[in-house]
């Protein structure tokens, strides 16, 4: 039977179920990765688990996120990981090898396995044939103790490329445009494959860029071929052992499908404040700009800055202007200092950062009040900068470097011949920021600083639940807007009861402790829970007495973590019935447990006098372990 290249490593992944799409799936996992925004937390639940050592074929504990070290948290956090790596056999790249993504995509992704992550961004590695997922860290912890990853199997979008991109367009421009078309929820439930002659073009650091705001589109993940490209990038990494051929079938049949002709892509920005609110370049034209930022997860390779690097020569940055390059890895820094790039960089006034996600996630780099900032990440949400009514653009390194140039928005065509880059034959390769798990782990003593606080136990679902509204909010909320990030926040990941003080400060600053005295609910619109994979956006919220969310629709991420935790997802029937419930309403929900399971019944809730039904769509291990009060103690109850 023909299949696609999503189906194949899916299907050879499979342990519970089949791949109909809808239907629940149990996959194992060969690779996971932490970042330390999300690590700490998931190594503390992968310890409360009691198994010695991790079972995936390869696990990596990336530092990437809280580099600014203003006092002893970060840097204890960042011991905490390096010993409990050493301790439960985890290779662990220390802060300032790069993001976790680049660093994968270069010295771990191998076509044809399955990876999942503790961060949103995780797809990036389908750029190199991995299906490659974004988790909550508890998912991730129970990978590593050996337990398959559950998901409903999602539809495939099949997406032909044609065509060529030309000059000044960048992989980019390609990600924006699926946005431009699908949206931020477009592809909720659903995988993106790319394929046809288009794909041949793509490098696969410019397939990872695609892959990596895939993650915007709301999808599972996104997947590319294994071909020639993919056997070229990691023969100059050295990896050449891993690479097989993986393509669709000639006679394939897509659940959906779009043809995308490269050729006919010009370059297009992102305005604030969503990923999905993209227009061409040229319609914003002549918008002053009064700081540009390069390199993310998405955009950070050796071509992004070796384009940023040629299109400097003999020029300088605009005397309004802060431009800021943050290389992707030590390595991608290394290899651009190795081929003159670095030269240009620093002779046109550039500010060069330590490779790691940094402004991306609000750990320094915010934009002056009232200034547009243009940066080549994959984000915009409001004031995720760290500036509270930022005006963030995202766009291509070859857009941002034109504005940096002009001191205004300016279409890169402008800046006449493009330069050519080629990849490095062979990269230059050093691991020395990645240490090993110790081969004598039974001695390894974990360090714990004191900000690092014991997991909460949380208790079984009660029969009777009833609790006030706490908060009412609209459509795609995100989890930054429930947990915000940035340098004063971050810090406080391994601290439950600390960082719980700061949900939903955003939009109301007395939320938590209005929460920490009445046991409730939270009223939201679509696509809840979009962005990123924080789980603590769904554990600090139970800590805080939250027990139910009732959406008219969840993000895939958020609502397994809500699961997780114990946290009730439910969505309306009728979307209508969002406008019957406000703010500091009581809501009652009788027998819940017996509801629960009874799967072919709904869920009934009582506000003001009226019964308000939710869809009961949850499968069975979803339900048992919601009447346990979550996953760990699921787990404990089996073993």
């Amino acid at each position: 039977m023909a299949g696609s290249v999503a189906e194949k490593i899916i299907q050879g992944h499979i342990i519970e179920g089949e791949f109909v799409t809808g239907e629940e799936i149990a996959i194992k996992i060969d690779q996971t990765l932490t970042q330390d925004a999300t690590g700490t937390l998931a190594y503390m639940e992968f310890e409360a688990l009691g198994i010695p050592k991790v079972k995936t074929e390869l696990s990596v504990s990336y530092v990437d996120h809280n580099l600014l070290q203003a006092d002893h948290r970060n840097m204890d956090d960042h011991l905490f990981l390096q010993t409990i790596a050493k301790k439960f056999g985890i290779y662990f790249s220390k802060p300032g090898n790069g993001i976790c993504h680049q660093v994968h995509l270069e010295r771990f992704a191998e076509p044809g396995k399955t990876l999942l992550g503790s961060d949103s961004h995780t797809p990036t590695a389908g750029g190199c044939n991995m299906v490659a997922i974004g988790a909550g860290g508890l998912d991730v912890a129970m990978a590593m103790a050996g337990y398959p990853f559950y998901m409903k199997t999602p539809k495939i979008l099949g997406v032909e490329l044609t065509g060529k991109l030309r000059s000044w367009v960048s992989a980019k421009d390609v990600i924006l445009e699926m946005l431009r078309r699908y949206s931020v929820k477009g592809g909720l439930g659903k995988i993106i494959e790319y394929f046809g002659p288009g794909v041949e073009s793509l490098s696969i650091p410019e397939r990872a860029t695609i892959a990596n705001m895939g993650a915007e589109l709301g999808a599972s993940t996104t997947v590319f071929p294994s071909d020639y490209q993919t056997k070229k990038f990691l023969e100059a990494q050295g990896r050449l052992e891993v690479w097989k051929e993986i393509n669709v079938d000639a006679d394939v049949q897509y659940d959906e499908s779009v043809n995308l002709n490269l050729s006919e892509i010009e370059p297009l920005i992102a305005c604030p404040s969503s990923p999905d609110n993209v227009k061409k370049v040229s319609e914003v034209e002549g918008i002053g700009v009064n700081q540009c930022i390069i390199g993310s997860c998405g955009n950070s390779s050796f071509k992004d800055l070796m384009i940023v690097s040629k299109a400097l020569h003999g020029r300088k940055i605009h005397e309004n202007v802060s431009l800021e390059i943050n290389p992707g890895s030590r390595q991608v820094f290394e290899n651009v200092a190795n081929a003159s790039g670095l030269s240009d960089l620093i002779h046109s006034g550039a500010r060069i950062n330590q490779s790691g996600c940094l402004g991306c996630i609000g750990m320094g780099q915010a934009p002056a009040t009232g200034t547009v900032s243009l940066r080549a990440f994959p984000r915009n949400f409001p004031g995720r900068s760290g500036t509270e009514n930022d005006q963030v653009y995202l766009c291509s390194p070859e857009v941002a470097v034109a504005a940096a140039i002009e001191g205004r928005i300016t279409d890169p065509r402008k800046l006449g011949k493009y330069p050519n880059i080629e990849e490095p034959e062979t990269y230059i390769i050093n691991e020395e920021g990645i240490i090993p798990p110790s081969k004598s782990q039974e001695i390894v003593k974990i360090i714990r600083g004191p900000n690092i606080k014991p997991f909460p136990n949380f208790a079984s679902l009660e029969n009777e639940l009833s609790g006030k509204v706490l908060l009412k909010v609209g459509d795609n909320i995100t989890t930054d807007d429930i947990m915000p990030a940035g340098s004063q926040i971050l810090p406080l990941r391994s601290n439950i009861p600390a960082i719980s003080e700061y949900v939903y400060s955003r939009i109301d600053p007395n939320f938590s402790s209005k929460a920490k005295v009445n046991q409730g609910f939270i009223i939201a619109g679509e696509n809840y829970g979009q962005g990123s994979s924080r789980e603590h956006a769904a554990v600090a919220c139970r800590f805080l007495n939250v027990r139910g969310k009732i959406a008219k629709s969840f993000a895939r991420i958020h609502r397994s973590n809500l699961i997780n935790f114990g946290i009730l997802p439910l969505a309306f029937i009728d979307p209508n019935d969002y406008k019957e419930i406000e703010t500091n309403d009581m809501i009652n929900i009788n027998s819940i447990r017996d509801q629960l399971k009874n799967p072919n019944n709904n869920i009934v809730l009582e506000v003001n006098g009226k019964k308000i039904e939710c869809q009961n769509r949850f499968s069975k291990r979803e339900r048992d372990v919601l009447l346990t009060g979550g996953i760990i103690n699921y787990v404990k109850k089996q073993s």
